[in-house]
């Protein structure tokens, strides 16, 4: 059952970094047509840092391809890791109703890091 649970999480938060990161490309999901002062003071940083985007959008991709496959699961959750910290603190300080997403994809990471633990207790 374990087992079970933790593909499910993975494939969901797999193809959930992968939508985001392929977005990041070819912007097939549209911009909040509403935001905040300091939400595009936000937006208006990550335009000015041309290269920021794609890396996190190479980053989001490589974490959602890496949870698909079983061996490189752990991996995939190590990846995706500091991404959600930054989706989360955003969502903290600028726009709290994207908390109601975040949280629950921050709690998969980590349960998927808590089942592939034998792999990864060597790095600490």
């Amino acid at each position: 059952m374990k087992k079970i649970t933790t593909l499910a999480a993975a494939w969901i938060l797999g193809l959930m970094f992968l939508n985001g990161g392929l977005n990041k490309f070819l912007e097939y999901m549209p911009m909040p047509e509403q935001m905040n002062p300091e939400m595009q003071k936000d937006f208006a940083a990550f335009v000015e840092i041309s290269w920021l985007m794609p890396l996190v959008g190479i980053g989001e991709m490589l974490g959602g391809l890496l949870l698909l496959f079983p061996r490189f699961r752990a991996l995939g959750a190590i990846v995706c890791f500091p991404i959600l910290i930054g989706i989360n603190s955003f969502c903290a300080s600028v726009e709290p109703s994207g908390l109601a997403l975040a949280i629950p994809l921050l709690l998969i990471d980590i349960y998927i890091l808590s089942a592939e633990r034998e792999k990864i207790k060597s790095l600490f």
